[in-house]
Order: structure tokens, then sequence, then C-alpha cells
């Protein structure tokens, strides 16, 4: 077998393996060809029979071999007449190389004196062993770990090229086992949720071993696992038959039992044992926030929902749901009553913040995807709506007695996907509505603390001594709080932090403070007025920072995006947002980063309102951090795309933005602050930032075209759009169209990609706005290719390389003749469209244009595959994989492998093709559209045709063939044609 289907690490071929031990120390390797190493050096192992003797004798593992062994193992039953001579001579040769030491002579053989951890071998046994070990123990991912590192230390075949019956039987022994701690490597793959990641590895090993009847096991859980039940029950299919034509024997009975629990939609099948996390994850979550040592009264609020989560341990699932006004302690009450309840629930605990409070609560289907992660789920398992997560975060929880934390919900409706809804499960919801519509939720209303529980937690915070001193001016403050538990949380914090203050110095300042305890009485009054103690102790600089931060919208903020938007330098920013984390307005959310809590965020903007003087300081702070955004995500796209001209084309900014040394540096910048910059572009709606913002949006299409944050990205370019259009802003109009067209044709929806491209050029003013009507050109030319519209595509696209070419904008004319090199392949023009990418690619190699000479690449290779140069067409598409990989281009990268996998079939690889269309298929798993993942499925339809995996084909052309009717695609006759030929040319 030349071909290994696990992972490895591959050892160098002049070079020791990298075992400790001493630098002299001796190494050697049978796991691939036969090696020796003294420290770094390569000992010459000489001819190929010399090899044959250190090989037999390595296996050994110390122990002696006899002359007459050894002719055996050379020669089998027709030794030569000189054949122990012949010994003699090797063994001579070998002992120069090693040393008298090593190879020694004795009872009329020889024998090898190294250290067990000298070959690869025996380390690969005692990996192997500890692995098995590791597995019985229970520990699956440190097992999954061991045996990786065993499969890693093959080479190729064993014992290559090494001759004699004794190789070629150990050669065969050692394949055999390799395959076997494959097959427990992938069990365990299963076992910890990594089942799609599973499908392509044994797709191939199926291919490769077709009786084994093991490997079909795996892979119909595999699929099952992954929501493919019907190509599950296609591999049975497949293997009964070719059981019964090759051998006249049926399934074994494991995989006939097998069979029927997919019929049955088995759900212990459906999901790995215990539920095993991948490693990065817990297996048990332990998510609530740290309970505060201070907590305080509240005995019968404790009591009462201690005694409902205490009932999930029956037969119901408990709901309670905590409401009240801000800042009145349901969070602490809610976190110090889950962590009282932990012992009923030993499976774990999860938290999230659902941000109800604030203009953009959390989705639901986010959360999901996090609990999913938390619970043990691999990222390739989570499905993509919030119905599909929903159901598998209930399946997940089903039989385990999780405690489910809900803060800050918004609504009803927004905390019912996420209950768990089994039993021995409960959820505790804290929320500033009342959930009268929440069915079975226990509800409780929390109110502000008693007098007695106020003064309480005043003194536990500020200290008995200093309290006891002032009992009456400590009574004057928690009521100038209002009783509410987050004021007097803060005004306690700031007299324990100053120690010269006396209590009646605190209770006067809060008596002086414009009527607060008249403001103290009702909604959110009583949270403005909360905050305003610690407002109103800021200096000028900081209650000025306090309020313009306030103005920001996403989830925190950066340094370098506050201090833009103060107008400060960072570091003077920085201590000035240390400061109010010190006062508790402002969170620390990582290093470098802060963010608000939801209800002072809002209070800071109504001191924005009111304080705020003249009101266009506002104004002019959010027009700060749009620039600040703007002329980053410019610089990163010109980074990422060298001498592109949309950077010219861009509205100007006041601020510099922000510099990166690499690309690497400027995508992590990116992708860290897509939440952030959209929410900067959904505020730039008024006039004087419209332009601005669409211009945003067009510099930061990354968002959009890698997979990540398409939702987010797609919502701010319709919100875009309708504020051009309601201004009358014409251009804006047109580049908001652009944008949002690139979101229609990155999920795969080409009829509104290709309505909105018209769009920009019937209104595209091009001697005013040239850009627009260059890339709307390009664009209806692919939407035409996409449907097989080719003299438009070609029309359009020759009109593009003109448009681009009069603003000379290189990368444009690039982009144009790639694109029209796919219409002259498809019209049959297959030399021409070669020239055409080649042409296209070298400009983009000119300019040292990374992501884009990979788009060429990705053309080129298409050309190639038709032009029979399947070597240079799969060298080309694997360059271009690389970079869409390094670029977090997922819908590339998984296009990229799908070209790949056409490659493969068309030069006759069948099993390489399947791997890569299952890559794909994983790659573009919520991405691309579903025309694209037809056109995925019929290319593995066919390569598990060819592979003799009928039954599989069949269910993937019919998936495809769904998709393509649904969608009125013409790609439907030719998945009909394959169907038509399978049955009629399927074995009976």
């Amino acid at each position: 077998m030349d071909r290994d289907h696990g992972p490895r690490v591959r050892v160098p071929e002049q070079r020791a393996p990298e075992e400790p031990g001493a630098a002299d120390s001796l190494r050697f390797t049978v796991l691939g060809p036969v090696r020796a190493w003294r420290g770094a050096e390569s000992l010459p192992s000489g001819s190929p029979q010399q090899r044959a003797l250190l090989a037999a004798l390595l296996l050994r593992e110390g122990r002696t071999a006899t002359a007459g062994e050894l002719i055996d193992a050379f020669w089998g039953e027709d030794p030569p007449s000189q054949a122990l001579a012949t010994i003699r001579t090797y063994a001579s040769r070998l002992r120069k190389v090693l040393g008298q030491d090593t190879l020694v002579s004795e009872a009329g053989g020889y024998a090898l004196r190294i250290g067990r951890g000298a070959l690869d071998l025996t380390l690969a046994q005692d990996l192997a062993a500890a692995a098995e070990k590791a597995r019985a123990g229970g520990n699956r991912l440190q097992a999954r770990t061991l045996i990786n590192k065993v499969l890693g230390l093959w080479d190729g075949e064993a014992l290559a090229s090494v001759p004699g019956p004794y190789a070629e039987n150990q050669r065969t022994r050692l394949e055999e086992w390799r395959l076997q701690l494959t097959e427990a490597r992938l069990d365990l793959d299963l076992e910890v949720g990594s089942h799609a990641e599973a499908v392509s590895e044994l797709t191939a090993l199926t291919a490769a071993h077709p009786l084994r009847e093991r490997l079909r096991e795996l892979l119909m859980v595999a699929l099952y696992r992954s929501g493919r039940q019907a190509e599950a029950l296609a591999v049975y299919a497949d293997t009964r038959r070719l059981l019964s034509e090759e051998l006249g024997v049926d399934p074994r009975p494991e995989l006939a039992q097998l069979q029927q629990r997919i019929l049955r939609a088995d759900e212990e099948l459906a999901r790995p044992a215990d539920e095993p996390a991948p490693a990065a994850a817990p297996l048990k979550p332990a998510q609530l926030p740290a309970t505060v040592p201070d907590f305080t009264g509240r005995d019968s609020f404790v009591r009462d929902l201690g005694a409902q989560l205490a009932s999930a341990e029956g037969s119901v699932m408990a709901v309670s749901a905590l409401a009240g006004i801000g800042g009145v302690g349901k969070t602490t009450l809610a976190v110090h009553v889950a962590h009282q309840a932990r012992p009923h629930f030993p499976d774990g605990q999860l938290y999230v913040d659902l941000q109800g409070a604030g203009a953009r609560a959390a989705e639901p289907e986010t959360v999901l995807g996090s609990f999913l992660r938390a619970l043990g789920t691999a990222e390739s398992a989570i499905p993509g709506t919030l119905d599909e997560r929903a159901a598998l975060y209930r399946s997940t929880l089903d039989g385990r007695r999780i405690l489910v934390l809900l803060d800050n919900a918004h609504d009803a409706a927004q905390i019912r996907p996420l209950l768990p809804g089994t039993p021995g499960c409960a959820a505790l919801v804290t929320s500033r509505v009342r959930m009268v519509d929440l069915a079975g939720a226990h509800l409780v209303d929390l109110d502000v603390m008693s007098p007695d529980e106020a003064l309480q937690l005043f003194t536990r915070i500020v200290g008995a001594e200093r309290v006891g001193a002032e009992r009456e001016a400590a009574l004057d403050v928690v009521a100038a709080c209002g009783f509410l538990p987050l004021a007097i949380r803060i005004a306690a914090s700031r007299l324990a932090a100053r120690r010269t203050w006396t209590v009646s110095v605190l209770a006067a300042k809060l008596a002086d403070e414009r009527r607060r305890l008249d403001e103290l009485q009702a909604g959110d009054l009583a949270v403005k007025a909360t905050f305003e103690l610690g407002y109103g102790q800021l200096e000028p600089a900081q209650a000025r920072a306090f309020r313009l931060l306030g103005l920001a919208d996403g989830p925190d903020i950066s340094l370098a995006a506050a201090a833009a938007l103060l107008n400060l330098e960072p570091h003077t920013a920085e201590d000035l947002l240390e400061a109010l984390v010190d006062t508790s307005l402002l969170e620390s959310a990582a290093p470098g980063r802060y963010r608000y809590h939801d209800l002072v965020r809002l209070y800071a903007r109504a001191c924005a309102e009111r304080d705020e003087q003249p009101p266009v300081e506002r104004e002019l702070a959010l027009s700060r951090l749009l620039d600040f955004y703007l002329a980053t995500a410019a610089g990163v796209y010109a980074l990422e795309r060298p001498a592109d001209r949309l950077v010219d084309h861009l509205e100007p900014t006041d601020h510099p933005g922000l510099t990166f040394g690499n690309r690497q540096a400027a995508l992590d910048w990116l992708y860290t602050e897509a939440g952030p910059l959209l929410a900067c572009v959904r505020r730039s709606s008024e006039p004087s930032t419209l332009r601005r913002g669409v211009d945003l949006l067009w510099a930061a299409l990354d968002l959009g075209e890698s997979g990540a944050n398409a939702k987010q990205y797609e919502t701010a370019a319709i919100a875009l759009l309708e504020a051009a259009r309601t201004s009358g802003d014409r251009r804006s109009e047109v580049r908001a169209l652009v944008t949002l067209a690139d979101v229609h044709h990155t999920s795969g929806r080409f009829d509104q990609a290709e309505q909105e491209a018209e769009s920009v050029m019937i209104l595209v003013e091009a001697d005013q706005d040239p850009l627009p009507a260059c890339w709307a050109s390009n664009a209806r030319g692919i939407m035409a290719l996409y449907q097989s519209r080719h003299d438009d595509g070609e029309r359009y696209f020759n009109q593009a390389i003109d448009n681009f070419r009069s603003i000379q904008d290189r990368p444009g004319e690039a982009s144009a003749l790639c694109n029209l090199s796919r219409i002259h392949l498809a019209t049959g023009r297959t030399d021409s469209a070669v020239a055409l990418a080649e042409e296209g690619t070298a400009v983009y190699d000119s300019m040292g244009h990374a992501l884009r000479s990979a788009n060429g690449r990705y053309a080129l290779g298409m050309a190639l595959t038709q032009s029979g140069r399947f070597a240079e067409a799969s060298e080309r598409l694997l360059e271009a994989l690389d970079v869409f990989r390094a670029s977090r281009q997922r819908l590339w990268e998984g296009m990229t492998l799908f070209r790949l996998a056409e490659v493969d079939l068309t030069a006759g690889n069948a099993t390489d093709a399947a791997v890569k269309a299952e890559q794909a298929l994983t790659a573009l798993r919520g991405i691309g559209g579903e025309w694209r993942r037809g056109n995925v499925l019929t290319v593995l339809g066919r390569s598990l045709a060819q592979i003799g995996q009928f039954g599989r084909a069949e269910v993937c052309w019919r998936e495809a063939l769904g998709i393509y009717d649904a969608l009125g695609s013409q790609e439907a006759a030719e998945v009909r044609s394959l169907l038509s030929s399978a049955a009629s040319t399927s074995p009976s």
C-alpha cells in the first residue's frame, strides 16, 4: 500500500527521529524505509540485502536470530549455495557501521543490542499500549492523541523496498496493524463528535479496502451522524452487493444491526456515546460567573428558587424567571442560587448574557452554537438554522442534568429555543420584563431590598467599624440609593476605596445630586439615578469619555477605536478608560478592549444628550469613529489586494487609521472588529455619514465573502440601501447595491445578485463614479455564466475589461479576464480559456496580489483541467487553496476543493476525488448556497460510483436533483441522466 489515509508526521529524508537521548545514540526506523542514525548523522544501510538483515534483527527486538532463521528470512525454501557466507558478509559490513557492541554474534547467530526507544516500531507499540490504557480509563481524547502519534511514525510503506519473504510477511502484518490503529482512531473520532470530518477519510479507506466491513460500519455511523441517513443506508446496500459478488456471503451481523438502527432513526446512534467533547471544548461546562462574596439577604427568594431548581431531579424540567428593574440584583441573585444548586446538576452549568436590554439582543442561533460547542459538539456538526440547532441542543441535553442560566433576556420568544426541554435539566431566566407568556415557568418578581438588607450589604462592603460609627448616615446613603442593590454596591465601593472619607461625607454628596432622591422612584429613572452616583464623581475628561463612548454600538470597543472617537492619543484615552473601569461604569472585556453593561450604555447616551454641548459634538464623535474604521479597513483591503483601485475611490477620511506589518495581522484586526465595525456601519445612515458608511461596508467585503458575519453584513447593506433611497443619494444607493449583490452572489442567490447588478448599471453615472459601473459589468457576467447565458456573459466581461482599462484598474481588468476565461471554457474554447486565465493571473502576480492571484489560479486550474493538463491544474488549485485558507475565505476554500475533486475525477483518481468532494461539503456548510452544494454532490456521486459505492452515489444525485429542480437549474438534466444510467447498469 503506497497511500496513507490517516494523519501523519512525516520523517524527513536524511534526519533522525527526534527522540530523547544522547546526541550520539543510535536510532532506527522500519515503519517506512529501513534507516539508521547516530545522533543527527545518517548512517549508510548498504544494499537492499544488507537492509534486509538489519530489518530482520531490528524486528526481533534484541532476540538472537540464528543463521538458519536469517537464511529462511532472506531466501525461503530456495537459498543459494553461499547463503551462510553471504549472511556473514552483510553482518560484517553492518558491524563496521553500527559498532562491535551493537551487532553481536552469539549462539550461532546475531543480535542487536539497542535501547527500546531507539526503534520507531517499539516506540509505536508503547504509544499504542498507552492509548489502549487511556481509552479503557475513559480518556478518549488522550487515546485519540496517542494513536495519532503512532500513525504519525509511519513514513510510507513499512520496510519499503526490503527484499525477502520475511520482510514481505512483516510488511503485511504491519500494514494490518496500521489499519487497525486507523480504525481505532476513527472510532474515537466518532466518539468525540468529529463525524463530519471523518467522512472524507472513511470514503477513501473504504475505496482502498472495499471488503473491510469495519470501515464500512464506521462510514455508515459517520454519515448518519452528519444527517446523511440515506447515504448511510446506501453504504450498507453497496456492501451487501459487493460481498455477495466477491465472496458469496452476507454482511456480518453487526453491520446488519447497524442498518436496522439507522432505519429506526435510533437516537442513541445519532450522537456520540456520553457526548464527549473535542479537545478544545470541555466535556462538562461550568460557565457560571463567580458569585459575589458579600451576597446579602434575599433569603426567601433563595429558598424558593432553590426548591424549584431541585425539583428538576424528578420528572420535569424546572424553569424559573426572575423579573425586575435594572440594578435590582436579578443576576446577582440568579448566580448565587445557581451556585447553591450545582450539586443537583452534576453534568454542568451553562450561562449566557442575552443582552436583552441593549439595542441588539443576542440571537438565539448564535447562543445555541456557543452552547453546543461547550457541550462537546464539533464545529462542523453544528447545523445552520435555528430550528435544527435547537433540536440538536435538546437531543444533546437528553439524559443529562444541566442547569442553564439565561441572563438579561429580551422576551420569551428569545429564550424558548434555549430551554432544555428534558427532565433533569433546569433553566433560570432573568429579565426586565415579566414573562407571563412563558408556559410553565415559575415567575418571580424581584423588588428592591428591605432597609435592613440594604444596610447589611452596605456594611459588608464598607466594613462594620466605619458603618457602626455612623449608622444614621449609612441609612441615609442606602435610602438615597432607593435600596437598589447595584446603586448600593457602587456607593459602598466608592467609600471603601477612599479611606479618608467618612460615611457622612458620602451621604452629603448623595444628597446634593440634583434631586436624586426624587428620581429614584420608578422605572428606568431608578437606574439612571443609580449610575448618577458614579457619573457625578468623574473628572470632566472622564465624564466626556463616558458620555461619548456610550454612543458607539457593538458588543465592545477597542482602545484604538475609543481613542479615535474621543479624538485623543491612545495612552491618554487608556488612562480615562481605566479610570472608568475603576468606578465600575465600564468593564474591561479583555486587554485593550472595553464594554458597557447595556443599562450603563443607555445611561451614558442619556448623559450625552443632556450634557454634551453643543449637540454637534455627538455627531463629530461618531464621525471620527466611522473615519477610523473606514481608514483602517481601507488599509486592510489595500494590504490584501495591492494596486486594487477601490481604495482610490473611497470617501476621504481625516483619521489615518491603523497600519499593519503583514496580511495576517490585518485580517486578525478585521475579523476581531467585525461586530463593532458593522454596528458602526448601521449607525451611519444619516446624510452626513452615509457615503462613508457604504464605503466602509465595501472595503470590508471580506466579512461578507468569507462566510463569517455574512448575516450582519447583509443586514447592514440593506439598511444603508434603504437610507440611500430615502435621502435620494444615488451614489450611496449604487454602492450599497454593489455590496448587496456581492452578498447575494456569495449566498448563492444568483437571481437577486443579477437584479442588484442590473440596477447598478441603470443608476450609475459612470463619469462621476466609474468603479461601480466596471464592477456591475463584471458581476453581471458572472451571473450570466452561472445561468449558462454565455453570449450575454461574454458581452458583459468584454465591457468590464474595457471599463477597467479606461480607469487603469489592472486588478479589475485581471478579474474580468479570468472570468472571461470561464466563458471560453464553457463554450469549448479551451486554449483561449487557458491563455486568458494565464494573462489575468500574471497581472495579479506582477502586483503581489496574493488573494486575487488565488482567484486567478482558480480559473486557470479549471481551464487546465479541461485541457487534460491535470498535474498543472492540481498545482495551481493547491496554490490557490493555501491562500484562501490563510485569508479565511471559507467559501473559496470549499469551491477550490470542489475543483480539485473535478481534477481527480477527470484524471481517473476517483477515490481522491471523493475525499476532496467530502471536504468541500464540510467547508461549504452553511455558506455558498444550494446550487453550489448541488454541484459538489453531483461530483461526489460520480466519484462514489466509480469506486463501486453505487448506493451512496444515487443518494447524492437525488439530493442534487432536488436542489436543481427547486432552483429551476438546467443541471437537473445531467443528474437525471446519471440516475437513469445508474438504474440501467446497477448490479441486481
